[in-house]
């Protein structure tokens, strides 16, 4: 019998827990119907074309989990398949450790908040790095980007699922508050233009003494 999707991520032990605190049957139900959704939607894509950072996770040979931030203009990861995620990997701090973890241990996990709308996405898979292909560095290059690149990394989905608003604070990037205010403050000088204008004409019309 196939396995479910999820069971990427819900271990005997997991599911253990889940039954010994009352959720069991209800993720049940979603393994009878195959789990969690391995190919990447029209939705998840369009989501992705805007996301701007994300957490890449990563263990070693002897299990040691590694978390890092990837950040980028918007679309800076890429479909490029239904199960497979791209994007260009930027010059850093030079520790490698994404790198070397990956090429002990190739499973990989992609954390994805959206503070704006208040929604996470998870995506579990396997990752590779590619080194010494100018062709798809340059294909995956945010246009106009300042950075140094130094390799690409590939993503495979293997599952992905999404999680609810709770617990998730609402917040803004700066750069589309500052957009914002910036439309607010020119219709502002606008407005005080005219009314500036309907003044001096209320002026030259009133009768003088």
């Amino acid at each position: 019998m196939t396995r479910p999707s999820s069971d990427v991520a819900f271990s005997p032990a997991v599911k253990a827990v889940q039954a010994k605190r009352g959720s069991r049957e209800h993720y049940a139900k979603a393994e009878e119907r195959g789990g969690w959704r391995t190919e990447i939607s029209p939705d998840l894509a369009l989501f992705l074309g805007e996301v701007r950072s994300f957490y890449l996770s990563t263990a070693g040979a002897e299990g040691q989990p590694y978390v890092q931030h990837r950040g980028g203009p918007p679309g800076f990861l890429r479909v490029l398949e239904r199960r497979t995620l791209g994007f260009a990997d930027f010059k850093g701090n030079r520790q490698y450790i994404t790198t070397g973890n990956l090429a002990d241990n190739p499973r990989a996990f992609i954390f994805i908040m959206d503070y704006v709308q208040r929604r996470r996405v998870k995506l579990w898979g396997r990752a590779r790095v590619v080194e010494d292909d100018p062709a798809l560095l340059a294909r995956l290059w945010p246009e106009g980007y300042k950075a140094r690149g130094e390799q690409v990394i590939l993503f495979e989905v293997e599952a992905w699922d999404t999680n609810c608003p709770q617990h998730i604070p609402q917040m803004f990037h700066a750069e589309d508050v500052a957009g914002t205010i910036g439309q607010l403050q020119a219709r502002i000088r606008e407005l005080e233009a005219e009314v500036a204008a309907l003044k001096g004409e209320t002026d030259a019309g009133a009768p003088t003494a």
